[in-house]
């Protein structure tokens, strides 16, 4: 397929983060195969997670990645064109079937899938718990798992109101060793490794990062464990519960909100 977009994006993202004086710390990337399907399974802590964790192969490789985002931001006016034009994969959580047979499709082509397993950006800074999509996806299409940790987007853009353009940044990016899943694996036990893995790169990335020494008290862009003001696992999960329950309340309004009116028309 032509690829006129995305390496236009990767050059100009890479143009703003010299212009941002940001520094990359990549290691592992011996571990990225040269060729093949394989599926790019990443922690989530920034809204630019997705560009950092598509670098690594395409610094090494000249490989490009693409990644499963929710079907709203290919919609929207400004994101969208570029979405699509990088050929990510739309995922529509109502109908989920066509984003799978897609995503499979480009394994099986060779492509490179990335994939936030966590779902959503984790308020920890710690690995949440994964959804067995990413497992799933690549014990079915026969490829490895390439876990990857990116830390250090989130001190630019973060959940909530955490932007920030200060120069200087570190981003740390670590590449883990490629590995098979059976389909005859379980898959909440493959989803336990997976995650496993993950944190255990994550610890290595934390703990080299030049923000993590002699925090200051307000330290809100590192884990509790690590002396930050971030939320733990457990109240990150109460949070996340809460967020969830008012979506689906909403959404249960909205319905019974049409359903009144078609009654009434």
């Amino acid at each position: 397929m032509a690829e006129r977009v995305y390496p236009a994006v990767i050059r100009a993202a890479m143009g703003g983060f010299k212009a941002l004086g940001i520094k990359f710390r990549m290691t592992g990337l011996e571990n990225i195969p040269a060729t093949g399907g394989m599926v790019l399974a990443s922690n989530h802590v920034s809204y630019l997670d997705f560009i950092f964790a598509g670098l690594a192969p395409w610094v090494k490789h000249r490989r490009l990645t693409r990644f499963m985002a929710k079907e709203a931001v290919f919609r929207h006016r400004l994101s969208g064109p570029l979405m699509r034009g990088m050929h990510h994969i739309s995922v529509d959580r109502e109908a989920g079937s066509a984003s799978l047979r897609a995503a499979l499709k480009a394994l099986k082509a060779g492509e490179i899938v990335g994939v936030f397993p966590e779902a959503t950006v984790s308020q920890s800074f710690t690995v949440k718990e994964l959804k067995s999509g990413a497992v799933r996806m690549a014990a079915s299409a026969r490829v490895p798992i390439l876990p990857v940790v990116v830390w250090g987007g989130h001190q630019i853009y973060g959940k909530g109101s955490r932007r920030s353009l200060a120069r200087g940044k570190t981003i740390s990016i670590a590449v883990g060793e490629p590995y098979q899943i059976s389909t005859k694996d379980d898959m909440t036990a493959a989803s336990e490794h997976l995650r496993k893995t993950l944190q255990a790169l994550l610890d290595d990335v934390q703990a080299a990062h030049p923000d993590t020494a002699n925090p200051p008290p307000n330290a809100w862009w590192l884990p509790a464990h690590l002396g930050g003001t971030a939320p733990t696992p457990e109240e990150a999960a109460r949070i996340d519960a809460a967020v969830v329950a008012r979506r689906r309340a909403a959404r249960a309004a909205q319905i019974a909100e049409e359903d009144a009116k078609e009654r009434k028309g």
